[in-house]
């Protein structure tokens, strides 16, 4: 069975952790690959990283590859906005091991952002690895739900109002 392919980005603020996850992804089995930066630039932009970063899981998963990604900045805000710009991407900002798992188990997000200024190396290292390995449930609720995120992403056609909902 191929490893699972794990698309790091991140800015200046994420270079530290994500040196840290580049050989705790290998050491533990995954496949990781660094979409940058390679130097320390406290001017870098990081959407320019995140966007590569989640681009490649789109096309990885494109082609029946099992992938996931991990953006990382100073709060992981902004991260995680850039890479919900890319087409098919759904990226959480996890904080706890409690989002870190349901990122995963409700959302199916495909891509985590973590803040590096936020927690110390082991709670982020943790955080991932916990959302790296949580299954998506496929509840009929959270597969609508995902559903209609993909249907407006494609259409942005709005979903109907359900029949509980007033029009006031």
């Amino acid at each position: 069975m191929a490893r699972m392919r794990v698309h790091l980005g991140c800015d200046h603020a994420g270079l530290d952790l994500r040196d840290h996850l580049v050989r705790w992804l290998a050491d533990h089995g995954y496949e990781p690959v660094d979409h940058g930066p390679q130097v320390y630039d406290a001017l870098d932009d990081y959407p320019v990283f995140c966007l590569r970063a989640a681009e490649a899981v789109v096309a990885d998963r494109a082609q029946g590859l099992d992938s996931l990604g991990v953006v990382i900045g100073g709060s992981g805000n902004g991260e995680q906005m850039a890479a919900n710009k890319v087409a098919g991407v759904r990226a959480a900002l996890v904080w706890s091991e409690e989002t870190a798992r349901l990122a995963r188990e409700h959302n199916d997000a495909n891509v985590v952002s973590v803040g590096g200024r936020m927690h110390s190396l082991d709670d982020m290292t943790r955080f991932v690895a916990i959302f790296l390995a949580e299954p998506f449930s496929g509840d009929a609720r959270h597969v609508r739900r995902i559903g209609q995120l993909a249907s407006y992403e494609q259409t942005g056609e709005l979903p109907p109002l359900p029949p509980s909902a007033s029009d006031a």
